[in-house]
């Protein structure tokens, strides 16, 4: 090959992927030389979609092989690797990005409506990875947005008695942290340190999952973004 592995981490890392699962699921990349190695040789499940796969990864010289195998999970924000660190022999962890928005643009400009000259108009200009449309990644942000402005008009009050907390969780509280939508590696972790179900997670104080080995603060904030869903929080601070 003629890419170190240092060159070959890189441009793995550029790959773009789109994927809704729940469930970490294995890529493979397979190939012999000669051959100029792009994205489109990994081999991936129906419900895996690689948005570059032009991409070029290596190239390979004659009798040459390379035989990777590429664990790909769904994840919010910024991922370091350590995060994702096992000590397993043979494995790398990645640094992931799993932000799919390039570049975003505004601008605002004079209109007319009828007869009516007073108004503006507002342009958005909205660059993806590939991996999701620029409109479905508008549509995901007013949301957030308007989950923030509801708690502003109608907040809702701060419960410090673990019985309402647990009235407040309601049947949703019983659920594993295997049930919601964390990554493998996230729960896996989390019931190590004896996080076992969503009422664990709402009661616990944050600083204390952000220590928990294997964690960190962007596994602590896949973990925000799932409880979200449910509204529901990390109570403690």
């Amino acid at each position: 090959m003629k890419e170190d592995v240092v060159d070959l981490i890189l441009n793995l890392k550029k790959v773009r992927i789109q994927y809704e699962g729940d469930k970490p699921v294995l890529g493979e990349l397979s190939v012999k030389g000669p051959s100029e190695v792009t994205a489109k040789n990994i081999k991936v499940e129906s419900s895996v979609k690689i948005a570059n796969p032009d991409l070029p990864l290596a190239t390979l010289a004659k009798d040459a092989k390379l035989d990777v195998k590429i664990e790909i999970e769904r994840g919010v924000g910024y991922s370091p690797s350590e995060d994702r660190a096992t000590g397993e022999i043979g494995l790398i962890p990645l640094d992931a990005s799993f932000s799919p928005i390039k570049r975003v643009n505004y601008k605002i400009e004079e209109t007319r409506v009828g007869r009516l000259t007073n108004y503006d108009k507002l342009i958005l200009e909205v660059w993806t990875d590939g991996t999701v449309k620029p409109m479905d990644s508008l549509v995901q942000a007013a949301k957030i947005l308007m989950a923030y402005f509801n708690q502003v008009v109608s907040p809702r009050k701060v419960r410090h008695e673990e019985e309402k907390v647990k009235d407040e969780i309601g049947p949703v509280g019983k659920l594993s942290v295997e049930e919601i939508g964390l990554p493998t590696r996230v729960a896996n972790a989390l019931i190590k340190a004896g996080y076992d179900t969503v009422e664990d997670l709402v009661k616990a104080k944050r600083e204390s999952l952000v220590k928990v080995r294997n964690l960190g603060e962007k596994s602590v904030k896949i973990i925000e973004a799932a409880l979200g869903e449910r509204s529901l929080e990390i109570k403690g601070e």
